[in-house]
């Protein structure tokens, strides 16, 4: 489809102030990365749990969650996860500016998704959260079975064995999560995501 023929509404919509004023906070992406099992998923949820309780609404994007709906079909090529990460930040984009929360929780592996992220979300909008966890204690904790299925070469383009994980270098954020509870890092996320947030 022709590009000029594509005109986005903007002007009759409600702005994003109003937005989040009506929520009680300020808007922003926390963006989850990390090896598979490293607890993204866990402090995600936990993270929405912790601020429904103070009365801020936000939404989880969950990698497994997308890859069960808009992202279906969306292998493990490079090709098809930058378009899965594409789609996402996509996502995560329509939903900050209508003034939401959100927590994304996405293995992200490589420096250049990542920043295609920051590029589509915006950099002040966007907070990149390292869910720190190596091979090893991942492939010991190996909450899916997939560590074990990996081994045996049943999974292709496997995070940090068969395809590369690259430490993110300048995080916002750093949890360690083989080396401190997940409790811990819960608690240290979100004291550091109420700093953003919060309109006292």
């Amino acid at each position: 489809m022709p590009e000029e023929n594509i005109h986005p509404v903007t002007d009759k919509l409600l702005d994003r102030p109003t937005k989040e004023l009506s929520l009680g906070a300020r808007a922003g992406v926390f963006w989850l990365c990390g090896l598979s099992g490293s607890g993204k998923s866990t402090l995600a949820s936990e993270l929405e749990l912790s601020l429904s309780q103070r009365d801020i609404h936000s939404i989880v994007l969950d990698g497994d969650n997308l890859r069960s709906g808009i992202n279906q079909g969306l292998g493990f090529t490079d090709e098809d996860r930058m378009e899965n990460i594409r789609r996402t930040a996509e996502i995560a984009k329509l939903l900050v500016r209508n003034g939401l929360v959100v927590i994304v929780s996405l293995i992200t592996p490589l420096k250049r998704y990542r920043q295609r992220v920051a590029e589509i979300i915006g950099s002040s909008d966007y907070h990149e959260v390292f869910v720190k966890a190596s091979f090893d204690h991942c492939q010991k904790r190996d909450v899916k079975g997939l560590y074990a299925k990996a081994a045996k070469n049943e999974i292709d383009f496997f995070t940090g064995k068969s395809s590369d994980f690259e430490e993110p270098s300048e995080p916002w954020l750093v949890l360690d999560t083989e080396n401190q509870s997940l409790c811990q890092s819960a608690e240290t996320l979100e004291a550091k995501v109420l700093e953003v947030i919060s309109r006292s």
